[in-house]
């Protein structure tokens, strides 16, 4: 067990959160990384409905009797159903553990949130200090704190996970956690020792064998160098991370010749997405992925990605704490 405010306060083994993951963040995965000792999320993108979330809460806890997380995009074009306050009523009346806003300013649900602190607790995700800090002052929680190098959405102002995570685990009394580029126990204790609570994975989860994307979506990732992902949709002002395949560059070169958003949604669209993850079709979507998968290597189940996490974490505390003898 790794003791911090995070566990603490879920009451969880370990401070490894899995990432909302958009499309790949269903129970099952959810599930796999809550029974192993982390804190899994499921994603409410893809249960757009108050009646479709319900039921994918009561999925995961039919999977597993421990606590997990739901992730609510308030990105604009992203946002589930009309009504954000019907999926947070949802998430309370089930008894979910935390919910993870993310993507645009959670003022909106600031009150309500803060407001039952008893039922569910609030962890609100930024990608600059400033919004961290807005986040703090609004009632969340925790705040987790996503570097340059996260896959999905990252912020313009490109700086990295260390910069970013020791700057608002300084500046933040609530608990900070660490998202972009972490996959190991070395990013892990990295990010202990830079002030924060816990770290946030995505990258590392897709390579796992409960993900159920395709399996050339994991073999890719295998095969793939740190430097093999791509910015793309700076043109429309929604910067995105993700693999540099045939939509990935289909897309840069429409931006520059000045795509419309319309336009560039023949490449970028979820549904578009969503299928090449099912028919295993490499470059038939956006993937969203970060420059971990540098650091991936093998394909195991998750239980054996947070035990390796784990150890290896304990071996770079004790090779530390031997410098210091």
């Amino acid at each position: 067990m790794i003791k911090t405010k995070m566990t603490e306060l879920f009451g969880i083994q370990y401070p490894i959160m899995q990432g909302g993951m958009q499309h790949l963040g269903v129970p099952e995965l959810a599930a796999a990384v809550s029974e192993a000792g982390g804190l899994g999320t499921i994603n409410v993108t893809i249960f757009p409905e108050p009646e479709n979330l319900r039921a994918a809460i009561r999925k995961t806890k039919s999977l597993t009797n421990k606590p997990f997380a739901v992730n609510l995009s308030l990105i604009p074009s992203l946002r589930p159903g009309k009504d954000l306050f019907q999926q947070v009523d949802v998430m309370m009346e089930e008894g979910v553990a935390a919910i993870e806003t993310a993507g645009a300013s959670p003022k909106e649900l600031a009150e309500v949130l803060a407001a039952n602190k008893d039922r569910i607790k609030w962890i609100h995700k930024a990608a600059c200090v400033k919004h961290a800090k807005k986040a703090e002052s609004l009632g969340a929680d925790l705040v987790t704190i996503a570097g340059f190098e996260v896959a999905g959405h990252p912020y313009k102002d490109e700086v990295g996970t260390i910069v970013l995570s020791n700057r608002t685990s300084r500046e933040l009394t609530v608990p900070v956690l660490a998202a972009g580029g972490i996959t190991d126990g070395r990013g892990l204790v990295a990010a202990l020792a830079l002030g924060c609570e816990g770290v946030v994975m995505g990258t590392r989860f897709v390579a796992s064998k409960e993900c159920w994307i395709h399996e050339n979506f994991k073999n890719w990732i295998v095969n793939a160098e740190e430097a093999d992902t791509a910015i793309c949709q700076r043109t429309i002002n929604n910067m995105v991370r993700v693999a540099n395949n045939g939509a990935a560059k289909k897309c840069l070169e429409m931006e520059a010749q000045g795509a419309t958003l319309e336009q560039l949604m023949s490449v970028i669209s979820g549904k578009k997405g969503h299928a090449a993850y099912e028919s295993g079709d490499i470059d038939g979507g956006m993937f969203g992925i970060g420059p971990a998968i540098g650091l991936i290597h093998d394909i195991p189940s998750v239980k054996e990605i947070i035990d390796g996490m784990v150890a290896e974490a304990d071996a770079v505390l004790a090779r530390l704490s031997a410098m210091n003898a």
